[in-house]
């Protein structure tokens, strides 16, 4: 069963999974197995004004749509592409006076494609609409009140000059978004913008230690619009030798938590109970928990304390960063670190969690040569864990490279910043914008390392001088929601 663009796979019914998605040649890591334009995409609430509704990168400078005065766009070759899927939008928010939340734009978008093309195949998908799962009836009292919410939200804005649906496949539709809806990333894939939904990605089962990851393409409109890669698209990437007959996976949810906690939370999201051999048999969990080995090992009632004051800490971490403060941030890290250190051992998640913290907040602060401390302990625990090829793997060793150039370490930069390219031409593909930038601090990190091996003391002498004439590059500010997960859920 294989349509335009899925020569590659195809979707068959797997064991206690239902339907899945197999291989039909064989894959190497990085080979993309496919790639997926959208079916229908949105721009989260709070980010409209400055995220492009078409390729849902971030801009400094925005064209807004005159007609609706919501719709944001690059220029006027994002707002041509627009024009399709944004019409009825369009002239339904004029009607309408304002613009409904991402949920009900969501779900609109796509009862116009149906009403445009029909709920059948369409073309490229592996699957129609009507045949994704909604899990409707899985839902608890709670969420069939904000499902009811949201239906009667829909029948306000939805047009009556449009197609009308009934109540029950209007449910459906939420259903789909609301267990399927994929999370869209900014062009440096680092903070979560949109939601968007891919028929073929949604038939792609879960595992806790995946063959496959999914990255979310921007495109290149600069390039010959009608090429099909320079579409936003999800790719479906290879993160290790498949075979043909092989069930392609992908994990829903961060790796860093122990099997127990994973299956709650995709029980919790998507209702149904992890069975995969990591879960099974709760392979690394012993890492993620590890405590200090040897003579002074620490007795089960020490560890239990100071677990619990790691939690207590993250959660005044957590609040110390919405309000912006820092420094306080700093010390309450700081504070955990000197109780833990004694007690848990070097891959214990409490542990990794507070190290993962501490560097990205020092490093802002450009306090370089801690944030470098912690980041290479962090990063040291990461590789014990974490699948080789692992998308937050690599972003994280790229996050630690970066904080040792920072700090003058260019020999420990370079090799981190080398490590982080291997991982992210697997995972992100050598096209992709943060492949790209991780290419050029290769190259130079590389120039520098060189000039430093000839000639140490000129080379300080030379980045002192480059330093003072040129403002120190700040690292971004950090980021108070953690890093995009694979699917969006709905909080």
């Amino acid at each position: 069963m294989t349509r335009g663009g899925m020569e590659s796979v195809e979707v068959f019914t797997s064991a206690g999974k239902g339907r899945g998605l197999k291989a039909k040649k064989e894959f190497l890591p990085g080979d993309v197995i496919f790639a997926e334009p959208a079916y229908a995409a949105v721009v989260f609430d709070s980010l409209t004004h400055v995220i492009c509704h078409t390729c849902f990168k971030r801009q400094e400078r925005l064209h807004r749509c005159g007609q609706c005065k919501f719709a944001y766009y690059c220029d006027r070759t994002c707002q041509r592409a627009a024009w399709l899927n944004h019409k009825n939008e369009c002239s339904a928010i004029k009607k309408h006076g304002k613009a409904p939340t991402e949920n009900i734009r969501l779900a609109a978008r796509i009862m116009w494609k149906i009403e445009r093309e029909g709920s059948g195949l369409a073309e490229g998908c592996l699957v129609s609409i009507d045949d994704l799962q909604n899990h409707v009836d899985s839902l608890g009292e709670e969420e069939k009140k904000e499902l009811r919410a949201d239906v009667e939200s829909f029948l306000e804005f939805w047009p009556p000059q449009s197609q009308q649906f009934g109540m029950q496949y209007i449910s459906h539709i939420f259903g789909v978004i609301n267990c399927n809806g994929f999370t869209l990333s900014d062009q440096r894939g680092l903070q979560a913008v949109g939601v968007g939904i891919f028929p073929n990605l949604c038939q792609a089962n879960h595992d806790c230690w995946p063959n496959c990851t999914v990255i979310f393409n921007n495109g290149n409109h600069e390039a010959v619009r009608s090429m099909f890669h320079t579409q936003m698209r999800i790719e479906l990437r290879a993160l290790s030798k498949i075979s043909p007959g092989d069930e392609l996976t992908v994990s829903y949810v961060d790796f860093l938590n122990v099997s127990e906690e994973r299956r709650k939370q995709l029980k919790k999201q998507y209702y149904f109970d992890c069975a995969c051999e990591h879960c099974k048999k709760q392979i690394k969990d012993n890492l993620m928990l590890a405590v200090k080995e040897g003579e002074g090992k620490p007795s089960a009632e020490t560890v239990k304390e100071v677990i619990q004051f790691s939690k207590d800490t993250l959660e005044k971490i957590n609040k110390a960063r919405m309000d912006g403060l820092y420094h306080e941030v700093v010390k309450l890290c700081r504070e955990c670190l000197k109780k833990q250190e004694p007690v848990l051992g070097d891959t214990n998640i409490y542990l990794l969690r507070i190290l993962s913290i501490a560097s990205e907040v020092l490093s802002y602060l450009q306090m370089f040569e801690e944030a470098a401390d912690y980041a290479k302990r962090m990063v040291d625990g990461y590789l014990k864990i974490y699948h080789p090829n692992n998308a937050q793997l690599g972003m994280a060793v790229m996050r630690a490279g970066v904080t040792h150039w920072h700090a003058g370490l260019i020999e420990a930069g370079h090799g981190l910043i080398c490590k982080a390219y291997a991982i992210l031409l697997i995972t992100h593909g050598p096209s992709h914008p943060i492949t790209k930038d991780l290419e050029v601090m290769r190259v130079q990190t590389e120039m520098e390392l060189r000039m430093f091996q000839q000639n140490e003391f000129m080379y300080y002498k030379m980045r002192e001088a480059a330093l003072k004439n040129q403002k120190i590059q700040v690292m971004p500010e950090p980021s108070n929601e953690p890093s995009p997960g694979l699917f969006h859920k709905k909080e």
